[in-house]
């Protein structure tokens, strides 16, 4: 599995961003274009420390871990999956603000690539460096091939 902390896979993913306009139009989902570069911004927050994240319940945290390997492993997500209550988009989205912002985001991220200690997940629990790096990558790819980038 590729990860946000190698510099190739980086520059891949900002060149699909880069493909991304304001007309894109989603394969499947609900989520504007606007709203998905929002969204995709959550999950490197949190690893950022830069979001807080409510913890699950114990019977959901329970739940989370038992699909925690499917975070970072060679499958791809399907379409149409369920999306976290606190990384759910439903008002509306500035594309050239979200997309800017996302972008520094992946950057910032990729930057943190030397460090070795990371706060464990909310609902996943904790994570290898690699796998914050493989989890980073999945999650911006199954966004990115949901407007077909």
């Amino acid at each position: 599995m590729k990860s946000l902390f190698d510099s190739g896979t980086v520059s891949e993913i900002l060149g699909r961003i880069e493909q991304l306009s304001e007309s894109s139009k989603r394969e499947w989902g609900k989520m504007e274009v606007g709203q998905m570069l929002y969204h995709c911004q959550f999950p490197l927050r949190l690893a950022l420390g830069k979001y807080k994240m409510k913890k699950p319940n114990p019977l959901m945290k329970l739940i989370f871990r038992s699909f925690k390997k499917g975070m970072y492993d060679d499958k791809l997500w399907k379409p149409n999956l369920p999306t976290a209550k606190g990384f759910k988009v439903v008002e509306p989205k500035e594309f050239s603000k979200e997309k800017e912002t996302l972008v520094n985001l992946v950057n910032d991220f990729h930057a943190e690539k030397s460090r070795t200690q990371w706060d464990p997940h909310p609902a996943f629990g904790e994570f290898t460096v690699q796998q914050w790096g493989q989890m980073q990558y999945k999650h911006l790819d199954h966004h990115l091939r949901q407007f077909g980038v």
